[in-house]
């Protein structure tokens, strides 16, 4: 168990996601710090000064997720780093429940659905679930996953050049590299915005477990190999144009 004064910082990357942050801004807790890591032109870094103007930093970043979840990190003060993203909700427990848990270095949890696609969630939730069981390896997703300040730099933080699966990679490191990771289905966030599954649930599915076997192949490379720098269509399939 952590100490309950354990400083949080929550950090979101956002690209014109002014339609669902509000949902999200209202699940974190006003003691926790929370950066917007923004490349927006649709108002959303102004919404969120005005939805939480406390303990709220908003910063312009151009490139990558990968960048913008980087600089939010850089720029953060907590002992703890949330990384999520803005199309989701925290559960009422969630930072509770996050430093209520004991002897981790990287910690990853759910995400489901009240709504539509609930079973496909609650899928990847038993993959990720078995995968744990079977591996000790924590898959990951950048909507909800946690870790320690000091591990995440001496991780060495996100690779500015992957375009996708920066989230699982960061983790598929971490394990390599010896450190104490986890996965709690209980440490649950609610997704709010279901459009990449709209645009192709199989192709989601499939371009993630190929990319993410291939990668913890590789994760300990210095370099990755152009192939996996590239993001294989991913934001062309998933309307790059309303986000990251």
């Amino acid at each position: 168990m952590r100490s309950p004064e354990a400083r949080v910082s929550i950090i979101v990357p956002t690209k014109n996601e002014r339609d669902n942050l509000p949902r999200l801004l209202a699940t974190v807790p006003p003691e926790v710090e929370l950066l917007i890591c923004d490349e927006s032109d649709d108002g959303t870094p102004e919404l969120a000064r005005e939805l939480r103007p406390t303990n709220t930093r908003v910063l312009r970043v151009r490139g990558s997720i990968a960048a913008a979840r980087q600089a939010g990190a850089e720029a953060s003060s907590g002992d703890v780093l949330v990384f999520t993203d803005a199309d989701v909700e925290l559960a009422p427990d969630y930072v509770d429940r996050l430093l209520a848990e004991p002897g981790w270095d990287a910690i990853c949890g759910t995400k489901l659905s009240r709504d539509d696609y609930s079973g496909y969630y609650r899928l990847v939730a038993a993959a990720q679930r078995a995968t744990f069981g079977l591996t000790g390896i924590a898959g990951a997703s950048g909507s909800n996953m946690a870790l320690t300040r000091a591990a995440f730099f001496e991780i060495g933080g996100f690779r500015p050049d992957l375009r996708c699966n920066e989230d699982t990679e960061l983790f598929l490191r971490a394990h390599r590299l010896g450190l104490r990771s986890r996965f709690d289905d209980r440490l649950v966030v609610w997704a709010s915005d279901h459009r990449r599954l709209r645009r192709g649930l199989v192709w989601k599915s499939a371009h993630s477990l190929v990319r993410n076997a291939l990668l913890y192949a590789v994760c300990r490379r210095a370099k990755l190999p152009r192939l996996l720098e590239d993001d294989w269509a991913y934001w062309t399939q998933s309307s790059a144009s309303q986000t990251r």
